[in-house]
């Protein structure tokens, strides 16, 4: 296995959650891994592709090709992004006798951040972090959200789940409305703004019902989206991206 790791940031977390971006390179080289960030990446295209719009799609998309240029894995802190990579890029070249074998042979590396843990990496928690029930881990009930194109394209739920329920002081509690959409779906959320609101809600008093006060994913734009609508309806609830959480359990600052 290759020690050497690409990371795709994706642009929200570049944007908005630049924490959760150092936290994922940290996590991974905290095992042993090399990661290289190519400076000039920017976006999957998928805000283009879902709204529509396979034309500027595939200009994002072109965009990024020749940024990886070592076969080494690319990994990715969010399972929208990943599948977009992964599922939606050789579709978006399959015309393209030249660009489609560099995009299939893009899409053939990459893993979602959970993903790679678990199936490449065999993650554990190393063995000099905080002990269940010291002061510097305490004892956590958390609720994972996996989002719709991690559950249904990338399969990462059970990735998530794994990590979390192998953390010592750490409970993952599930709840009525685990498998439903958050409401966000990229630009889903701006053209239908009051069904995405009615569908946070739900979220919302779903994790609220189960006493449960920190949602978890590996996704920001769900994070993003479920943080500020607690926030807005002044619901106690905080969120964290996975890999600030496996971060901090580990007893490291971010």
């Amino acid at each position: 296995m290759t020690r050497n790791v690409y990371l795709f940031g994706t642009c929200v977390i570049d944007l908005f959650m630049p924490q959760a971006g150092l936290d994922a390179v940290r996590v991974l080289e905290s095992a042993g891994i090399t990661v290289h960030y190519p400076r000039g990446q920017s976006c999957c295209g998928q805000p283009a592709w879902s709204s529509g719009n396979p034309d500027e799609a595939r200009a994002v998309a072109r965009a990024q090709l020749d940024l990886f240029p070592e076969p080494w894995p690319v990994i990715v802190p969010s399972g929208s992004c990943a599948g977009m990579m992964r599922k939606h890029w050789p579709a978006l070249f399959r015309a393209d006798p030249v660009v489609e074998p560099k995009a299939q042979a893009l899409a053939g590396r990459v893993h979602e951040f959970a993903e790679y843990l678990t199936c490449v990496l065999g993650w554990e928690m190393p063995a000099g972090a905080p002990a269940a029930g010291t002061p510097a881990a305490g004892t956590e009930d958390v609720v994972l959200h996996t989002s719709c194109s991690a559950r249904r394209e990338m399969g990462t739920r059970t990735h998530g789940v794994a990590l979390l329920d192998a953390l010592p002081g750490v409970t993952r509690v599930e709840h009525e409305r685990e498998s439903e959409c958050c409401g966000f779906g990229g630009s889903f959320s701006i053209k239908h703004a009051d069904i995405s609101g009615a569908m946070v809600k739900d979220k919302i008093a779903s994790v609220r019902a189960t006493g449960c006060r920190r949602v978890v994913s590996a996704d920001c734009a769900c994070l993003l989206n479920i943080g500020h609508a607690a926030q807005h309806q002044g619901a106690p609830l905080a969120v964290e991206h996975l890999a600030s959480f496996l971060w901090r359990r580990m007893g490291e600052p971010s």
